[in-house]
């Protein structure tokens, strides 16, 4: 009778860790279900996003946010895209060789269209969000700044194409984000050109 007593305890128990042990797989296969099929939310804040450029001055930069990023949109003066052929030397990636930007942004310019900038508003480095600095003769950049961009977490500082000057703790140039412009005034962020 006592064996039978252990045999019926052992069932119960062997039942019950198989009940808990399949419980405890489906609560784990959740947050794959919800990565195969998001909400309209999650949906929404990947989706492309159009911009019209609006009045934009020459020198006015724009910021948006696409994917929880900011997306700056900076319309550069003829000053600024004269002096980005003049700079290479002092750059780290000049050609943008190790840079994150789509394949079709080859230029020196790192722009579709070369009087508009668009870039993710992160500094590569640890993160933080550099400051549009355009003037050239800003007194607090020194007396070889040329204008862009300048990180004051760590001192990295950028172009007017958003590329690295030398010995910066920034690693590469700042990203170019997918777009695609669908008329003179509109920017689609998040679409890559037909």
């Amino acid at each position: 009778m006592k064996k039978l007593t252990d045999l019926g305890r052992r069932r119960l128990l062997n039942m019950l860790l198989g009940g808990l042990t399949t419980l405890g797989s489906l609560f784990a296969l959740v947050p794959f279900g919800r990565a195969l099929f998001p909400n309209e939310l999650t949906k929404a804040l990947g989706a492309p996003l159009e911009v019209v450029l609006g009045d934009l001055q020459p020198g006015g930069i724009k910021i948006v946010e696409w994917r929880g990023k900011p997306i700056w949109i900076v319309r550069r003066t003829t000053d600024a895209l004269a002096d980005l052929a003049t700079n290479a030397d002092d750059l780290a990636d000049p050609l943008s060789k190790i840079s994150t930007q789509p394949r079709y942004i080859k230029e020196v310019n790192r722009a579709l269209n070369p009087e508009y900038l668009i870039l993710v508003g992160i500094c590569p480095h640890l993160g933080c969000s550099p400051l549009y600095k355009p003037n050239p003769k800003d007194p607090d950049m020194g007396p070889n700044w040329r204008g862009g961009f300048f990180c004051p977490c760590h001192g990295s500082r950028f172009d007017m194409a958003g590329r690295v000057y030398k010995n910066m703790p920034a690693p590469s140039n700042l990203e170019v984000p997918p777009h695609k412009y669908t008329d003179a005034g509109t920017i689609v962020i998040g679409e890559d050109p037909a």
